[in-house]
């Protein structure tokens, strides 16, 4: 492990501008439990044209995540015009909201009433290099496991230290993600992305019930399969499925798609990704009027 101060490509500057619970601002009081024990939930959001992509999807997302900790959400309405403002003379960039429960005393009961806050942070697009669009990726296998939690599966919470320990494995620029295998020994996805193998016309993509995040584009890509002919399925999968694979691709609301080309040091084989399919997903993943 090279030490948790090298990330290499993905560490980058901080945020252009953001608001605090519609207030301009840049920090935190010290009593806010997303700080004390990662209380809340994150979206990061593709800004194309000054506004938001796949909105619809974040706030189903975001609907899902506040029911299951019990997270009383701020009305949609107000932070889609807060996202909107923040992104005002940004055309595209990359929007983080966090929501946390707020301010509350010490230890882990929640506040009987709490007083959610509500954090967005405008950042540049990251600069990743035009071939990882153009002929895929490299991946490695991080040795980090993903934990079991079955509680919070799926969800985009604030606890993300096993993706912290995972990417800080590597700082080769030439790698631009690395899959996470459960403590189960089944794949979970990438550190920041869902992982799919194309395998005829299934795309085959980890059970998301004991660990990793339901991606907004993995949503989307749901949606869209049967209409570009494809059957979407959730599997059980080990690393060496990506041998027998067609091919294999990562998803997120940033990157849209990326196409995996090798994996550990290895060149899998691959055929290029139907174009079509590669076309609908990044489509979709930077049109703001999709939802």
């Amino acid at each position: 492990m090279t030490g948790l101060g090298s990330g290499g490509p993905a560490v980058g500057p901080g945020p252009l501008r953001s608001l605090i619970d519609g207030v301009p601002a840049d920090r935190i009081p010290v009593g806010d439990r997303g700080i004390h024990y990662g209380d809340g939930l994150f979206e990061t959001i593709n800004l194309r044209g000054g506004r938001p992509c796949l909105w619809g999807l974040h706030v189903t997302r975001l609907h899902e995540g506040a029911a299951r900790l019990d997270l009383p959400l701020p009305e949609i309405e107000v932070l889609h015009r807060e996202c909107l403002a923040l992104a005002d003379g940004a055309p595209d960039g990359v929007l983080k909201l966090i929501l946390t429960r707020g301010d509350g005393g010490r230890g882990y009961r929640p506040p009987a009433v709490p007083q959610p806050r509500r954090i967005l942070a405008l950042y540049a697009r990251p600069d990743h290099p035009r071939a990882w669009l153009d002929t895929g990726v490299a991946v490695l296998l991080c040795r980090t496991p993903a934990g079991q939690s079955p509680a919070l599966a799926g969800l985009k919470h604030l606890n993300r230290l096993e993706q912290v320990l995972a990417r800080a494995e590597w700082d080769d620029p030439q790698i631009a993600e690395g899959l996470m295998v459960g403590s189960d020994g089944h794949l979970v996805g990438g550190t920041m992305s869902n992982l799919f193998l194309l395998r005829g016309r299934r795309l085959v993509t980890p059970r998301l019930d004991r660990a990793g995040v339901a991606g907004t584009v993995r949503a989307a890509l749901k949606r869209l399969a049967p209409g570009l002919g494809y059957e979407m399925v959730e599997a059980r999968l080990r690393p060496e499925d990506l041998s027998g694979a067609d091919g294999a691709f990562l998803t997120n609301a940033v990157i849209g798609l990326w196409a995996i080309r090798r994996c550990a040091g290895r060149d899998l084989g691959y055929e290029p990704l139907p174009a079509a399919l590669v076309a609908a997903v990044r489509g979709v993943a930077n049109d703001p009027d999709w939802s």
